[in-house]
């Protein structure tokens, strides 16, 4: 079949019959159906193409709801289609390569704009190429948008994400997408982000990502340049008055109740000064600081830079500062204080209370606070046990208080199960090592004792400087009573 295709292509070359003759371009056009790869070429992209399109309007419409559908559509389809496309014109250059195995004659390349053919050539090109760009730039700007969205962040690595984005659904920041504050504005965050996600793709492809992930989250961007989008601390002042309920497993009717006046500080309209907690980021002042772990618990040493120009260090003598490490001393921001913005864990205690201040948890039933509590923090092997024996194990609780009071409020009972159920199924994932306290806060100083998270990381009146002045632990400072 190869000899006569070559008598007949000889022929074509050297005078024969006219009527079948083809021309170089003909051999070449010919070639990119009649060989596998110029075959396989045109068929990789005419299946990407159909299935990119079919794939968007997918997506549009809303039809399906799966982030691998995204992934493929926007991109695996856009690589497939731009592979085919390169592989067309490599199979008709290896098929002009080929030629001269046939002692077949290779002509120059010419475009003839008086020949017809020629012309029907170059429009049919010009089509498709515009055809292409344009499905092209519409998949990529929809898969731009698709990469950037909250459900991408939290649902394509679900396994690994599902804390965050369980957590980031039900905060106040729900409404504001992922990369608004992780990215920011800019092309040179943007390909930063990029490329550190691609690590981190290949950490959870190779199954060697960190279980829990490690918080804070090194190399993010400054909050001056994202949280102060929106939250603008000149404009900041005045008090804003917090209202704290607590049970006691003594008493589940009756909250302690603790109000208290934040001073929220920022810039005062009236003085003209930066005042109250967040003097700590007033425009005028920089305080940075020096830590020896990785969590910004242990602060060796706290900077404060004032408006005058003049400039104090505080040290804490009781924290060494490793001389085999290469410290960074850190300029304090929001997120210094405010370290999980969005991403908020709730502890058991503020789960019970919370359960008995909105009746969820019948406070009536003797007991039920303090079961509660043992429930909650049962150690459970996975979120399918939790959700299977928090129900029974809380049941079993009662059962050794009182069967009577069992039968009397078995229906509340069951009813407090499934509250404390969805309250450990929103904070606890013991797969990724996700556990009650694993994140902490520092607003405040309520579990300083327990984990060093808080204010008094610095206010502890143990950082001193060489002038004998010290960081204080004045309660004032930041709240007082409501008047």
């Amino acid at each position: 079949m190869a000899e006569n295709e070559t008598n007949q292509e000889d022929q074509t070359t050297t005078g024969g019959d006219s009527k079948t003759y083809r021309g170089p371009w003909g051999h070449i056009v010919r070639g990119m159906w009649r060989t596998p790869l110029g075959m396989f070429g045109m068929v990789l992209t005419t299946i990407s193409i159909t299935l990119m399109i079919v794939g968007v309007i997918v997506e549009i419409l809303g039809i399906v709801h799966n982030p691998y559908v995204g992934i493929i559509t926007f991109m695996v389809l856009p690589g497939g289609m731009i592979m085919g496309l390169s592989i067309i014109p490599l199979a008709a250059w290896i098929r002009r390569r080929q030629y001269h195995k046939y002692g077949i004659v290779k002509e120059h390349l010419q475009i003839n704009l008086s020949d017809h053919k020629h012309r029907s050539f170059i429009v049919g090109f010009i089509i498709l190429t515009i055809v292409n760009i344009t499905v092209l730039v519409l998949v990529g700007y929809e898969g731009y948008h698709f990469t950037d969205s909250p459900y991408f962040c939290g649902m394509v690595c679900h396994d690994v994400m599902a804390p965050e984005y369980t957590a980031y659904q039900r905060s106040p920041h729900v409404k504001v997408a992922c990369v608004e504050c992780h990215i920011g504005s800019g092309a040179s965050w943007f390909v930063q982000a990029k490329i550190s996600g691609l690590r981190q793709v290949m950490a959870v492809v190779a199954d060697n990502y960190s279980r829990p992930i490690p918080a804070p989250v090194e190399h993010l961007r400054p909050a001056r340049d994202t949280c102060e989008t929106c939250h603008w601390p000149d404009k900041f002042h005045g008090k804003k008055i917090k209202i704290f309920n607590h049970f006691t497993n003594d008493d589940q009717i009756n909250p302690e109740v603790n109000e208290m006046a934040l001073h929220i500080g920022g810039h005062n309209p009236q003085t003209g000064d930066f005042e109250g907690i967040h003097w700590h980021v007033s425009k005028d002042v920089e305080v940075s600081y020096l830590a020896v772990d990785k969590k910004r618990t242990q602060l060796a040493r706290v900077r404060v830079k004032r408006p005058d120009g003049t400039e104090e260090e505080f040290i804490k003598e009781d924290i060494e500062v490793p001389e085999d490490e290469e410290l960074e001393w850190r300029i304090m921001d929001c997120i210094d204080c405010h370290n999980r913005p969005t991403h908020v864990y709730d502890m058991p205690d503020e789960v019970v209370d919370f359960g008995l201040l909105s009746k969820k948890i019948n406070p009536e039933i003797e007991g039920i606070r303090e079961d509660s509590l043992i429930a909650l923090q049962r150690e459970y092997t996975s979120r399918e046990e939790a959700e299977s024996q928090i129900g029974e194990h809380l049941l079993d609780l009662q059962k050794l208080r009182s069967g009577e009071q069992v039968q009397k409020y078995e229906e509340d009972i069951r009813k407090a199960s499934e509250y404390l159920v969805e309250s450990y199924l929103n904070n606890v994932w013991p797969k990724m090592n996700v556990l009650w306290g694993t994140y902490s806060g520092h607003l405040g100083h309520q579990y300083y004792d327990e984990n060093g998270f808080g204010c008094f990381r610095c206010h502890d009146e143990e950082h001193i400087s060489e002038s004998g002045n010290y960081i204080p632990m004045d309660c004032d400072q930041c709240h007082d009573e409501p008047e």
